[in-house]
């Protein structure tokens, strides 16, 4: 079994729109033609949330395709996916999300030794002026590293 992470799917929209405060690992329970698909590649996190209910954290519109040769074991694509992740920090990260007013985001999935695994993010979304903002920082970085290139030759 690799030891390194594989990552599967990156959440690109999520860092664009939310300011990512805390990250935290968590397991996902998956059956068995998810996991085939998901060593293939096939997910999408794009516009994916996660919840807590009842003392339980679930990810909400993760589409992980259907396995080709999975036939009637198929699941729903978009079917609700509970995290494994412990007790304390379910409820920790409730009264953080309850209070704070912030957001339960997926940022990747990967496999780490073996296991599926995600990123889950805790995150405060961003006014229309950050984006701009951090567009205009990576604009001028790019500007930078472009004249500083000319110059080296």
């Amino acid at each position: 079994m690799p030891t390194e992470n594989r990552t599967i799917a990156q959440n690109k929209k999520a860092l664009h729109d939310y300011f990512v405060l805390e990250s935290f690992e968590a397991g996902i329970e998956l059956c068995g033609t998810e996991v085939k698909s998901l060593r293939e590649g096939r997910c999408n996190l794009k516009d994916s949330w996660c919840s807590i209910v009842d003392g339980e954290i679930f990810v909400n519109g993760m589409h992980i395709s259907p396995y080709d040769h999975g036939n009637i074991f198929n699941r729903d694509p978009l079917r609700v996916r509970r995290l494994l992740m412990h007790k304390k920090e379910i409820l920790r990260l409730f009264g953080t999300v309850k209070q704070e007013g912030l957001t339960l985001i997926p940022l990747s999935v990967y496999f780490k030794k073996g296991k599926a695994k995600v990123q889950v993010g805790l995150c405060k979304g961003k006014k229309i002026y950050d984006k701009r903002e951090v567009m205009a920082k990576k604009e001028a970085q790019r500007h930078i590293e472009r004249e500083m290139k000319e110059r080296m030759r």
